[in-house]
């Protein structure tokens, strides 16, 4: 039996080229702009699917994203098909708990404002405005236990400290791998105790400005935060208050609240309506937490698994619940 999986976008342009030795001779694999869409295609494979592409093919089994989180267009177009399953690729958990774990040590050492001072050859550092600590007896709080917490919660504990993992539902048992479990219910009661908060959650309509200005009044003042999830999960008007009051200490950022809308734009388009980039108690990067310089060989590769799953007959793994997003 042929699978016929069909790309509208491609990932990057040599991805059937590395993607065809790696599934079975049954799959089937065309993209566009070079080929239309087969009526009978069977899988989609793209983040921005429409309303045309399903009625083009109106046998379609399902649609990966390929990449982590799921746009929101997408969720609500999936919902109206309720025989089309929705999937997602989860190959980069460990270059994105390795991103966080950069940044946090970053903003804690305060290593991007050092260097942008010894680079002027100014030795000055005025360690009461900028404190330093260390981490031995401290709490991390993980918004977000699932694959990359998982990855992030023994480094922290190699740290010396304790681990609270924050899920969606109340956990089957209150701690794992030494790990603290509780429920996203609890956060008021969790947010004090968090001398460092670690945001990995999806940006789903159950998450967007889930950490507010009354979330954010909750943490200790020497707290600080880092957020490799998706930037609307923290509103973005209270968490650069939050900074440039130094309401908490500091903060690593990776994801934000404006992106370029092409390549001309990307060396001139500023992450936020608010002047983050003024702030020296933030380390900030541009969304790369989960790149790596081999990140198509492992999208690739993470993507033939579902497909030869498929092809098979078996349930591909990551299926995204099209309420939840995630």
């Amino acid at each position: 039996m042929t699978l016929t999986v069909y790309f509208p976008a491609l990932p990057a342009p040599d991805t059937l080229e590395q993607l065809r030795p790696l599934v079975v001779d049954s799959v089937r694999l065309s993209a566009a702009p070079a080929e239309a869409q087969p009526e009978e295609t069977d899988i989609l494979v793209g983040g921005g699917v429409t309303e045309e592409q399903f009625a083009c093919s109106p046998g379609l089994q399902a649609v990966i994203v390929p990449f982590a989180g799921v746009p929101f267009a997408t969720q609500t177009l999936l919902r109206r098909y309720p025989d089309v399953t929705l999937h997602n690729l989860h190959f980069n958990d460990v270059s994105t708990a390795e991103m966080a774990l950069a940044l946090l040590l970053a903003a804690s050492r305060h290593v991007a404002a050092l260097d942008r001072r010894l680079r002027q050859g100014n030795w000055q550092w005025d360690d009461e405005m900028y404190p330093t600590g260390t981490f031995p007896g401290k709490t991390a709080v993980v918004l977000g236990y699932g694959a990359i917490g998982r990855r992030l919660a023994p480094v922290c504990q190699a740290l010396g400290m304790h681990v609270i993992g924050v899920r969606r539902h109340e956990p089957e048992t209150p701690q794992q791998d030494g790990v603290a479990l509780y429920s996203v219910a609890h956060l008021a009661e969790l947010l004090p105790q968090a001398d460092v908060l670690i945001c990995l959650l999806p940006h789903t309509n159950e998450t967007e400005g889930l950490l507010g200005a009354k979330e954010l009044a909750l943490l200790p003042d020497h707290c600080l935060l880092v957020n490799v999830g998706r930037g609307p999960v923290i509103d973005e008007e209270a968490l650069y208050t939050a900074l440039a009051d130094r309401r908490i200490r500091g903060a690593g950022i990776d994801v934000w609240y404006q992106y370029p809308e092409g390549e001309a734009e990307r060396s001139s388009t500023y992450p936020s309506h608010f002047p983050f980039q003024e702030l020296d108690n933030v380390v900030m990067t541009p969304h790369r937490g989960g790149w790596l310089q081999n990140f198509e060989k492992l999208r690739v590769a993470a993507l033939a698994e579902l497909l030869n799953a498929a092809a098979a007959g078996r349930a591909m793994p990551n299926l995204v619940d099209k309420e939840l997003g995630y």
